[in-house]
């Protein structure tokens, strides 16, 4: 059930101004490129640090973890798992499947799911979700996601903006601290899932919830990508970061992965899997392969009009595919990873009594999404 709402602070300053810690606002130039953080061991010392205005701030600065850690750790302590979506190329679909995965895992009514939208730039799961219009409140538990069920919660930068076509330009600093108060200041409660949308790449976003999430654990990752080579060469990055910054592949998917016509069922592919796809990628790599997802127009129609795939078209070979994924999911957390106890297969909405229902709810017509 959602919590009773308090009372909303759209706009207010806090919002556009994120906290930071003291060390980085005496900065008198923005960090550069390369920047390894002045809270970093290295800092004012690393060869990227040669020439930059603020070496000499950060090399004289005192060293130590950041304070606000604890904090987190103790907020997130009710959370039983928490999941990165992730990929190093853009447009491969990763907020539209973390969409999907937070309504599959949701179809269970006994089990709470939140999403965290890290894609500070580019926030697009309040579309998807049909919430782009609400706003968040605080109250003096902290602030309050936005719930689009009685058990399924969003948190992004797009419910703090005046107009929902204001552009977010940010450097690395402020989106950290944003991210740091996703964490530290909202209200998550006890839910089961947190699933965190990422965005492109290996960026600010994400070493700031790797670094934010270490000591309170993070179940893995989830890789995503589409066939063709030009972006499995940016997701074979995108899985050295993971190895590098300890976060586990849970496993890979192949997104767009060819195309089923609605009407007659025929198979076709949009992308040619040149060098073997994404399962010949979990083979070199040795990560395991998840499953593939066909492209279906009507996953975009119902993005755009913010309804739930699963129960508008039950009935597509995509969610048939995703509904394997999540089975294979479900394996790879395992039954004793996270904080507690693993729900039993039927609560994760694959079978028995509490399964995803794919029939259509009683008088619930399906939208006509034709042009």
């Amino acid at each position: 059930m959602a919590p009773i709402l308090e009372h909303n602070i759209r706009g207010a300053s806090e919002f556009s101004q994120p906290q930071q810690n003291t060390l980085t606002s005496q900065l008198i130039a923005p960090e550069p490129e390369h920047c390894p953080g002045p809270e970093s061991a290295i800092a004012g010392k690393a060869d990227s640090c040669a020439g930059c205005p603020n070496q000499t701030i950060c090399a004289s600065a005192p060293k130590g973890a950041d304070p606000d850690i604890p904090e987190i750790t103790n907020r997130l302590a009710g959370i039983k798992h928490k999941i990165l979506i992730v990929s190093g190329k853009g447009g491969v679909g990763k907020s539209t499947f973390t969409t999907l995965l937070a309504h599959a895992i949701a179809k269970n009514p006994e089990i709470v799911v939140g999403v965290m939208d890290t894609d500070i730039c580019g926030p697009s799961i309040p579309k998807m979700m049909g919430v782009e219009d609400e706003i968040i409140h605080v109250s003096n538990t902290g602030w309050t996601p936005v719930w689009v069920l009685e058990n399924l919660a969003v948190m992004s930068v797009q419910f703090m903006l005046p107009n929902r076509d204001d552009a977010v330009i940010w450097r690395g600093p402020k989106k950290n601290g944003l991210i740091k108060q996703f964490l530290k200041d909202v209200e998550w409660s006890d839910i089961d899932f947190l699933l965190v949308d990422t965005p492109p790449g290996t960026s600010d976003e994400h070493l700031s919830v790797n670094t934010f999430l270490k000591d309170s654990g993070i179940d893995g990752a989830v890789v995503l990508t589409t066939p063709q080579e030009v972006s499995l060469l940016d997701v074979r990055k995108q899985i050295e970061f993971c190895k590098k910054a300890g976060i586990r592949v849970l496993g890979i998917i192949e997104n767009m992965s060819g195309f089923v016509c609605p009407k007659c069922t025929y198979h076709s592919e949009i992308f040619k899997a040149t060098t073997g796809g994404a399962k010949a990628l979990a083979q070199e790599m040795k990560i395991p392969f998840l499953g593939s997802v066909p492209l279906d127009p009507r996953i975009g129609m119902s993005c755009d009009y913010g309804e739930s795939f699963f129960d508008i078209w039950p009935d597509s070979p995509a969610c048939v595919a995703l509904t394997e994924i999540v089975k294979q999911l479900r394996v790879q957390i395992g039954p004793t990873s996270g904080s507690k106890t693993m729900p039993p297969l039927n609560a994760w909405g694959l079978s028995g009594d509490l399964g995803i229902s794919f029939g259509i709810s009683a008088g619930l017509d399906k939208p006509n999404y034709s042009p």
